[in-house]
């Protein structure tokens, strides 16, 4: 019996494109990370941080390690005194950037 159930799929077997991307990228602080870091080309932390009001340390580098584990920001660390990292958006982050210029274009005309 047990088993039965287990077979059953839902109709809705593969995941939206869409709904994974939002998953990817969405929350309060993704989008905006990433436009800043758009912006700069490359960045700091504390740099990053100062750009986007409201942010706290806990959020930035959540957000940072979420980004950078689905390979949309890069980060370099330099071993030179003092140490410091540096962000980038990776290739595949820029090719999202045409997507999130529309939406900003489209946000301005709604009331």
């Amino acid at each position: 019996m047990e088993q039965q159930v287990n077979d059953i799929k839902p109709a809705y077997c593969e995941i939206c494109p869409v709904l994974h991307s939002l998953e990817i990228i969405g929350g309060k602080w993704r989008i905006p990370i990433i436009w800043h870091i758009s912006i700069a080309k490359t960045i700091r932390y504390n740099e990053l941080k100062r750009s986007i009001p409201g942010i706290t340390n806990i959020m930035l580098t959540r957000s940072l390690q979420a980004l950078e584990e689905h390979g949309l920001v890069k980060r370099v660390e330099y071993n030179k005194i003092p140490p410091h990292v540096e962000y980038s958006l990776t290739e595949v982050c820029e090719e999202l950037l045409p997507a999130l210029r529309i939406i900003n274009e489209w946000g301005k005309k709604i009331p």
